[in-house]
């Protein structure tokens, strides 16, 4: 049997102006995931680990050291050195590729999975890191990561006609602050409020387009169209919008009646 990979990668070029990954069926019969590289693809297993490993038999090296930190409490846990950081980066990685083929994949549950992942491993690695140029090492990737977490977390609410736009706009200004929060405590002396990183702007645009894209209440159809009839000098119509507004504030604000049992 030829392992010439160039029959698998027929009809499926590479493109490096987008993310490319499929679902297949391994030779086991259980699905995979692979991601279309430039000399090649990256076979991954949906979940678990994506090599399909269980280091020091735990599902992953992050579950090992949690469970290890609970067990010999935070202040005995051992630091992680150069090595055992270098592991948690190879796993970190892994899980990206995952997390990048299943959001072209439009598999939003698991790139929140995923991308949650690699959060607690920063998490860790910044606990107890042998020092802080180690730490830094994983600290730097963080708000990309949490980034990829607000835009799956937004996109799985307005996704197959769910039309949550409330709650995925709730997830992206909490990845927003979340970003500003640890650019302020790791770049103190450098952070500027008024300039925007790369996944800010990412976020920022998703979320003008959540606030477009939402359906307005009749409320806030009312209130437009008073401002046009002000607007247009047509006071008449103003007024009759504004009286229609009130009520349907009064009403809102009116406490739900309880009959007695």
């Amino acid at each position: 049997m030829s392992k010439d990979i160039t029959p698998t990668l027929s009809g499926w070029d590479y493109d490096p102006a987008r993310v490319s990954a499929r679902w297949i069926k391994g030779a086991d019969g259980r699905t995979k995931i692979q991601l279309r590289l430039d000399l090649g693809l990256f076979q991954m297993e949906p979940d678990g680990r994506p090599d399909g490993t269980r280091p020091r038999g735990y599902p992953s090296l992050l579950d090992y050291y949690l469970t290890l930190e609970r067990t010999s409490g935070r202040s005995s846990f051992p630091r992680l050195d150069e090595e055992a950081c270098a592991e948690l980066q190879q796993e970190a990685v892994q899980f990206y590729y995952r997390y990048l083929s299943l959001y072209a994949l439009r598999h939003y549950e698991g790139v929140i999975r995923d991308t949650r992942h690699n959060m607690m491993i920063v998490d860790l690695v910044e606990r107890h890191a042998e020092d802080e140029d180690i730490a830094w090492e994983f600290l730097q990737f963080y708000p990309y990561i949490r980034m990829m977490h607000a835009r799956a977390s937004a996109d799985q609410f307005v996704a197959d006609g769910r039309d949550e736009y409330e709650m995925a706009i709730l997830a992206i200004e909490q990845g927003l602050n979340d970003i500003r929060a640890f650019w302020k405590k790791h770049d103190d002396a450098e952070y500027d409020a008024d300039i925007t990183t790369d996944e800010e702007e990412v976020l920022g645009e998703l979320l003008t387009d959540l606030r477009q894209r939402k359906p307005k209440s009749q409320s806030e159809r009312l209130e437009e169209d008073l401002q046009r009839a002000i607007a247009m000098e047509n006071y008449e119509k103003a007024a009759s919008l504004r009286d229609a507004l009130r009520r349907m504030q009064k009403k809102d604000k009116k406490p739900a009646r309880h009959d007695a049992p």
